[in-house]
């Protein structure tokens, strides 16, 4: 079983992942600024800080076998999630990623469809802007899982599809994944790798 450092470990795609993690049996450094609720956990080391303090983000993962980011795009720049990691010598960085860099049928980005709301946008961005910069990382072993459109709560399943780097869309024509199910698949491939230094999606 693996150690794993979960940054955002208190969210709703975060306490999941945790979830997950503890229920197959790896051990977890969950990284929250206010990560008081999961204090006593069996399994669970707490680290209260601000993924942004580098010097302390640094420290909380030293020791892991892998992390997964759970931060949101808009909060924090992409290096001050990489570099620390790096320089902890944690050689895997998972990334809950976000829809809005996927393909539609279309050929064209989903961020960049007429009727993508813009109150996502910012967000989206930073998203894109985050796996760019994985893309051009020369030594990390990174992957980022992006889910489908809508991304919610639900039940855990044990069921769902794989794809690229195009969104994924059911018969009934709904793109979409529970946090649980996608927990899934981001343990699945912590486990099992098939995804190094790419980024996939997870749907239905």
């Amino acid at each position: 079983m693996s150690k794993i450092a979960i940054i955002g470990a208190t969210g709703r795609a975060g306490s999941q992942l945790l979830e997950e993690a503890l229920r197959r049996g790896h051990s977890v450094v969950a990284i929250a600024r206010n990560p008081s609720a999961l204090q006593g956990r069996d399994g669970v080391t707490v680290k209260a800080l601000d993924a942004k303090d580098s010097a302390a983000l640094q420290a909380a993962v030293t020791g892991c076998d892998a992390v997964l980011s759970a931060a949101h795009f808009s909060t924090i720049e992409p290096e001050a999630i990489i570099e620390p990691v790096k320089r902890a010598g944690v050689k895997r960085l998972l990334v809950v990623g976000g829809a809005g860099s996927l393909l539609l049928p279309s050929g064209h980005r989903v961020i960049d469809s007429p009727d993508f709301p813009e109150a996502y946008k910012a967000e989206a961005n930073a998203g894109v802007r985050f796996l760019d910069t994985l893309r051009q990382e020369p030594t990390l072993d990174w992957t980022f899982l992006s889910p489908s459109a809508e991304f919610v709560e639900g039940q855990r399943s044990g069921h769902y599809a794989l794809g690229k780097d195009h969104l994924l869309i059911g018969a009934d024509g709904k793109s979409w994944i529970t946090f649980a199910d996608y927990a899934i698949a981001m343990l699945d491939e912590l486990e099992k790798p098939a995804h190094s230094r790419a980024r996939f999606t997870v749907g239905y």
